[in-house]
């Protein structure tokens, strides 16, 4: 098979979907790769080592897509990039659909077989893929608060570890999935006082016992979240559903009541986000302002560091690129389950429940059209 990587265009990402040594991998088995001039300067990989790994350097975006079976990106296609999709493509990348209906409705138009790296699924609900990169965001969205807590940069002019005699700063993380335990670890760090609030008591047992009593532990409910929502510095969000829209926990009106100067980092913005009033932001401009509460909704955070994200991201991608390559899409979706659970469309379907139901779209299960 041909594998494409053409250069990410996403505000600021940085990111490629491929390193030196998986196209040496590739190459191994008999594959060939193409890669566009560029695409991994922003991670510090030139295209020299592409080359010396066995890689083809082609000029632009068209001919990467054009010449090639399979597509390997880090975000979904941009609106520029629609025209470049065509029919028996296969595309794996990040795609975050349940927010994307247009990109949806384009990747069942143009029957490509798309598969989400969110939504790869392991036996038991683990999401390989999407591991590292929430462990990135998770951390950097309690840098990215601290940051933005700070006067000069809007900030209520806390700092999150105190001094002796003055109160610490207070992290409310919605959530204790990868992302959650990943800001815990930093704000733990910082000697803020963090909260997380989750629905899964018995993931408060562990979280108890890593970090010696320092987190506060909240069951989810309305009076819970209100509370800390009011009294916090920092919020995150860190709530995620495999495919589906996240669920708003933080509606507009407990906006309204939270310190003035307070900062929202909403790293579930790619799934519609669990506060009401985040949209979509960039690194270019990352923040506004609702009331007073600084928001930063960057669907990207990980871009931010590419050289850690990149090379995190492709270890655990390889893998199944590898069996995609080598066994087609039915026979990759047919040999691992996983893959099969990450299908968003096929054969001009929407094969994701989670996705459809989101959309309000009708979902064909992948099983029934194989």
């Amino acid at each position: 098979m041909i594998i494409g990587v053409p250069k990410e265009i996403k505000d600021n990402e940085y990111r490629v979907a491929l390193v030196p040594s998986g196209v040496r991998a590739l190459k191994d088995r008999g594959h060939r790769v193409l890669v566009q001039e560029g695409a991994g300067a922003g991670s510090a990989v030139p295209d020299r080592e592409f080359e010396e790994a066995g890689a083809e350097i082609v000029a632009s975006p068209e001919e990467v897509f054009c010449r090639s079976d399979v597509i390997i990106k880090v975000k979904e296609p941009q609106p520029e990039e629609y025209a470049y999709l065509k029919e028996g493509l296969i595309l794996f990348t990040f795609l975050h659909l349940a927010t994307k209906k247009r990109l949806a409705e384009v990747l069942i138009e143009k029957r490509v077989a798309s598969i989400a790296y969110e939504t790869v699924e392991v036996d038991g609900g683990g999401l390989p893929i999407l591991r590292p990169m929430s462990e990135v965001a998770g951390k950097l969205s309690v840098q990215i608060g601290a940051h933005f807590l700070l006067k000069p940069n809007w900030g209520r002019g806390v700092l999150l570890g105190g001094v002796p005699g003055v109160e610490r700063g207070m992290i409310l993380i919605l959530g204790a999935g990868t992302v959650g335990l990943n800001a815990l670890k930093v704000a733990v760090g910082l000697g803020a006082e963090p909260c997380v609030i989750d629905v899964d008591t018995d993931r408060f047992r562990y979280l108890d016992d890593i970090f010696g009593g320092k987190v506060k532990t909240l069951a989810s409910n309305t009076y819970n979240i209100e509370k800390a929502a009011t009294a916090c510095d920092i919020l995150v969000g860190a709530v995620h559903i495999p495919g589906a829209r996240t669920p708003v926990l933080v509606p507009e009106e407990l906006v309204r009541r939270m310190k003035k100067g307070s900062v929202i980092v909403d790293v579930a913005v790619d799934q519609g986000g669990c506060v009401e009033t985040i949209r979509p932001t960039t690194h270019s401009q990352p923040v506004y302002e609702v009331a007073g509460v600084l928001h930063y909704g960057v669907s990207n955070i990980p871009g931010a560091v590419p050289r850690t994200s990149t090379f995190a991201l492709t270890n655990v991608t390889l893998p199944y690129l590898l069996k995609i390559a080598d066994l087609g899409f039915e026979g990759a979706v047919k040999a691992e389950p996983a893959l099969a659970r990450g299908t968003n469309t096929f054969g001009g379907n929407l094969c994701h429940r989670a996705v459809a139901e989101a959309l309000a779209m009708e979902c064909t299960p992948l099983e029934e059209i194989l």
